[in-house]
């Protein structure tokens, strides 16, 4: 690259500076608010001696270098050098540390090294603070660090433990943290962030308190308050859905939801289960009877597949493009619909729908029409049934014979029995728990658990199948493939059932694979995935009754390889054979990668050739962290920091560093023909085209604001209005965060349907006891021609005063939502 002297004139005002210095400021605190690290700045102009802290606090570091014209300052965490007169990072001529894990802090469009953490073949080796990074250090082991026990709270510890050991979610918070942006309270995903970054400290203490994830988590669901034992596979849930709806951002929905319901259901009528073709349609549960082996679906819609849908970005930006924004914005992309058209439905990805997503096609056939009604699920975990001595002689017998099994299978079929029935099970439950499992049967295996999961179902007596085809209840067949493999795959058994009366656990021990868990007989034809077999990463364990216990993880350390137990503060490093052994309740597997592995090196040697590369281009950091850590990365997802005008949306550029990485052109070529997607990008610039939108919906979220408040002082002032109307509050609720910026599409129609009652005649009046506000006529005229829709719903005062006084306060609702506007 030259002498680096040759690009910044001001290396000169360096004064004498040592390795040993920087350590010892990088162990200190920014010197105007305390603050302390990592990434604290040091200024590097002779005599000055100041710290400050970085933009992730009140960025003191740059209020010093301005106010004092001290050019150049070090990041004490990356031994990276910024110029603020130049304006561009810069090298010294002794490097102080190995290539550092981070691009630069500043955004620069100059030349820039390509960062070395993205393409590292060892994952999960953060830099720290204090100390450069080696090839040695790369090796240790790291995130062995124990979880203090908070009074019963082993059921969290392990979760997160086994959390912590699954490589794409801990490399993400680790090397992706400038994407960890949230406004949503509690902000559980900067808790876990930091707990990452704890666990995983080079410098890490024998154990760590989790006081700040605990705390947010019982915000977030009551159930985890107090000092009781919970269940660690509905922590996982919780904690998991309420880090996807912190991060989510929504993406572009597949071309076929745009279809009609009613064209999906006529094409899926003419189906027979011979034909290759399926439907992909939303989930029906309320048209179709559960099947016995329960999946938990995710609470959040279906991820889409990524489809490209950018043009390829030019080389510069439009001429009335800004290089860079003042003022940062805090709005997403304003997406300003046509009065009266109905609210579109988004759908939302994150990278815990990236990692844990996978898809289940249930299909049900009729067995008088064959008419297969499909439908398409969402699952981050499979809620397997472990089989009894019966049901797996069935199960057996039905896989030799190439048969589906038939009903009663799965090991829920005491379900519905009688007393006599229930005493018998439970004293069965009980000697076959004191009799050695080889005296009662063969043992169960994670495959026999699967398919009980995926056997048939005959859907018949009371659990008859309602054909729309024949349009009467009908006996029927549901079975279900998966459709969609997810990154890592989390398989929970079914241990525990609690009847009112009872509850107990099934302590049969089930074996599982440490590898090489093939799962491609429970494929759908239509899957796309091509790698079908999953590796261990970790397996929670559950000792003791129903009633009481103690949870533990085992988990394999991504760097040695080593299998370590995880009791709350305590890390014992464990032979293999210890964990096969296990009571497994809750286990990970990831998909095997060993190809991805080779890929990743070659693309690592592609980095450090030494051939000149005439252009750069700008790459997701997010879908980096994929390639580093997914077997199956996907399409390039560059559209995550472009606007679907192909510029840097003004709410993301001014942190667009934590967005991107740099890659030479030689990788960026080999990446875009190997994986697809894109769109290319080369340059970066402000989209004008969003900066004008975003101006017009904050424009016009204050006319509508304004005018309603007019309007309703107005109607607050008239003592006696003759006609009052009434409105929904869940729809005014929407419009109220909509002109408020917390939701960033308007409102659909107005819905008044679930407050309006019909009288003989066509007349409209109010329910009673129904949830609406109060508004004048003019309010009422105001919304309606914004947004359309009704019925309208006007009484008049005479009756209104007839009506009971706990149906007097649509007004006050009125009021006291807009009071803090």
């Amino acid at each position: 690259m030259g002498d680096s002297r040759e690009f910044c004139p001001h290396l000169d005002s360096i004064g004498e500076v040592t390795k040993e210095d920087l350590l010892l400021k990088s162990k200190g605190t920014c010197q105007s608010c305390g603050a302390g690290g990592p990434n604290l700045w040091a200024c590097l102009q002779v005599a000055c001696p100041y710290v400050g802290c970085g933009e992730s606090f009140a960025d003191h570091s740059t209020i010093h270098a301005q106010a004092k014209k001290h050019n150049l300052t070090v990041n004490l965490t990356t031994f990276r050098v910024w110029c603020y007169a130049c304006e561009k990072e810069v090298f010294l001529d002794q490097r102080l540390a190995a290539p550092p894990p981070a691009p630069p802090s500043k955004f620069s469009e100059q030349e820039t090294p390509l960062p070395s953490h993205p393409l590292k073949a060892v994952p999960i080796a953060v830099a720290d603070e204090g100390e450069s990074e080696s090839e040695d250090d790369d090796l240790k082991p790291r995130g062995l660090t124990g979880l203090k026990n908070l009074g019963n709270s082993c059921y969290m510890n392990a979760a997160l433990q086994a959390l912590s050991n699954c490589p794409p979610l801990t490399q993400f918070f680790l090397e992706c943290g400038g994407l960890v942006r949230t406004d949503k309270k509690p902000a559980l995903c900067k808790s876990y962030q930091k707990l990452v970054s704890e666990v995983w400290h080079k410098k890490r203490p024998s154990y760590v308190v989790p006081t700040s994830l605990s705390h947010g988590i019982k915000l977030v669901n009551p159930m985890f308050r107090g000092y009781a034992q919970q269940d660690t596979q509905e922590f996982l849930r919780c904690l998991m859905d309420q880090l996807h709806e912190e991060l989510k951002e929504p993406v572009a929905a597949a071309g076929r939801d745009s279809d009609s319901s009613d064209s999906e259901e006529k094409r899926e009528g003419d189906r027979s289960p011979s034909e290759d073709e399926f439907l992909s349609c939303d989930s029906s549960s309320d048209r179709e009877p559960d099947n016995d082996a329960y999946m938990r679906c995710s609470s959040r819609p279906c991820s889409p597949v990524h489809h490209e849908a950018h043009s390829k970005l030019s080389s510069s930006p439009p001429r009335s493009s800004p290089v860079r924004v003042g003022p940062s914005y805090v709005l997403k992309k304003a997406q300003v619909l046509a009065a009266g058209k109905k609210k579109k439905e988004l759908r939302y990805r994150s990278v815990i729908s990236d990692i844990f997503d996978g898809s289940i096609l249930s299909l049900v056939q009729c067995l008088t029409c064959d008419r297969v009604s499909t439908t398409v699920e969402t699952f981050q975990d499979l809620s397997l049934p472990i089989p009894g001595k019966e049901d797996l002689a069935k199960l057996h017998s039905a896989i030799y014979q190439n048969v589906p099994a038939k009903s009663g299978t799965c090991g829920d079929s005491y379900t519905s029995q009688g007393w006599i029935a229930f005493i018998m099970e439970y004293i069965r439950r009980f000697v076959v728990s004191c009799i050695p499992s080889w005296f009662w049967g063969p043992v169960v295996t994670l495959e026999d658990c699967l398919a009980a999961f995926f056997a048939a179902d005959e859907l018949k007596g009371d659990n008859m199948y309602s054909c729309e085809r024949c349009k009467k209840l009908r006996n029927g067949v549901k079975y279900c493939k998966v459709l969609r493999l997810p990154e890592i795959l989390c398989i929970h058994l079914k241990r525990f059932r609690h009847e009112v009366m009872y509850s107990f656990k099934i302590n049969s021990h089930v074996s599982f694979s440490l590898e090489g868990l093939d799962l491609q007989p429970f494929l759908a034809k239509e899957c796309v995935s091509q790698i079908t077999t999953y590796d261990l990463l970790s397996v929670i364990c559950h000792h003791g009754t129903a009633g009481s216990g103690h949870y533990i993880a085992y988990c394999q350390n991504v760097i040695n390889g080593q299998w370590y137990e995880f009791d709350d503060q305590y890390v014992t490093e464990v032979h293999e054979t210890v964990v096969q052994n296990a009571e497994a309740y809750v286990l990970f597997y990831r998909k095997s990668s060993e190809e991805a592995v080779r890929e990743r090196q070659h693309v690592v040697s592609l980095a450090t050739m030494k051939e000149p590369s005439l252009l750069q281009f700008y790459i997701s950091r997010e879908w980096l962290n994929k390639f580093n850590t997914f077997a199956e990365p996907g399409p390039i997802t560059n559209h995550t920091f472009l606007c679907s005008h192909g510029g840097i949306p003004p709410n993301k550029y001014h942190y667009i560093d934590d967005l991107v990485v740099i890659l030479p052109q030689n990788v960026w070529e080999y990446l875009y023909n190997r994986f697809g997607g894109g769109p290319a990008v080369n340059h970066l610039y402000v989209c004008s085209v969003c900066q004008v939108e975003i101006e017009a919906l904050a424009k016009r979220r204050r006319i509508e604001i304004d005018t309603f408040i007019k309007l309703n002082k107005a109607f607050q002032a008239e003592e006696s209005p003759s006609v009052i109307y009434c409105i929904s509050m869940q729809w005014f609720r929407e419009w109220e965060a909509f002109v408020k910026g917390k939701d960033n599409d308007p409102p659909g129609p107005i819905d008044n349907s679930k407050i309006a009652l019909i009288k003989g005649g066509g007349h409209i009046q109010v329910k009673q006891g129904a949830d609406y506000g109060q508004i004048s006529e003019e309010t009422w005229t105001y919304l309606n021609t914004l947004y359309g829709g009704g019925p309208e719903i006007a009484i008049r005062q005479s009756i209104a005063q007839l009506q009971e006084p706990e149906n007097l306060h649509g007004e006050q609702k009125i009021e006291a939502e807009t009071r803090a506007v």
